[in-house]
């Protein structure tokens, strides 16, 4: 499973166990009230999951397309180097964009 599907099932779940928690809450039903909540924090969690490995992944994208623009620096390969950049600067972005 990917982790966007992750993150969006974990957003509805998240949103279930609000709907869950508020009903009980409004209905005086404690034990509806805590499920839900219970079932809020998981989608939380699995949200933060699913964005954790994805920034994991663009600090390793971002690793190797700094290590591809060094080594194309030192042998003087200009493709290798803006190649390395590209996938450095896409590993960084990828990283941001899952805080």
């Amino acid at each position: 499973m990917s982790n966007l599907t992750d993150r969006g099932e974990g957003m509805a779940e998240e949103l279930g166990g609000a709907i869950k928690k508020n009903v009980g809450k409004l209905i005086g039903n404690e034990q509806m009230e805590l499920e839900g909540k219970v079932k809020e924090m998981k989608g939380q969690a699995r949200q933060e999951v699913a964005k954790a490995s994805e920034r994991t992944k663009g600090k390793v994208e971002e690793v190797v397309g700094a290590v591809k623009n060094r080594v194309g620096a030192v042998i003087d390969n200009e493709q290798m180097q803006v190649e390395g950049k590209l996938k450095e600067i896409k590993g960084q972005a990828r990283q941001d964009s899952n805080k």
